[in-house]
């Protein structure tokens, strides 16, 4: 099946208002132009071109990478993804440059101070997979 994506209000004489906060955020102010001013319709791989999805692929292709993604976030620590998701967050919509600063510093020693961080380094260091993989 072919999925087609489409920003068509031009189309019909009104704007995309609601959405294009989100949509001028994950492609740019020219990326945003060409596609609200035009109202054409793109396939996956242009959307992919334009970040408005991560990645398109055939169906036959979906059920492997995504066995290889849940399993790449399967290794990693539960905690760390969750303050990861955070970081992202406060760094990309909440907080100043020097904010980000001190507030990413603060990060990384509570982290490296917690039980799952000091697990996760001594298996690396003892070349071992960490207790949360087990």
């Amino acid at each position: 099946m072919k999925l087609l994506f489409s920003l068509s209000e031009v189309k019909i004489g009104i704007v995309p208002a609601c959405i294009s906060p989100y949509v001028i955020k994950r492609v740019g102010e020219y990326g945003a132009r060409e596609l609200m001013l035009t109202g054409r319709r793109i396939n996956g791989k242009e959307a992919e071109h334009f970040r408005l999805v991560n990645k398109s692929l055939p169906a036959a292709e979906l059920d492997a990478y995504l066995s290889d993604l849940i399993a790449l976030l399967m290794s990693s620590g539960p905690k760390a993804m969750t303050q990861c998701k955070t970081l992202i967050d406060q760094v990309s919509n909440k907080i100043t440059l020097e904010e980000a600063l001190r507030y990413t510093a603060k990060m990384i020693a509570e982290i490296r101070a917690s039980e799952e961080g000091q697990e996760g380094m001594a298996a690396f260091l003892e070349k071992r997979k960490p207790r949360w993989n087990i």
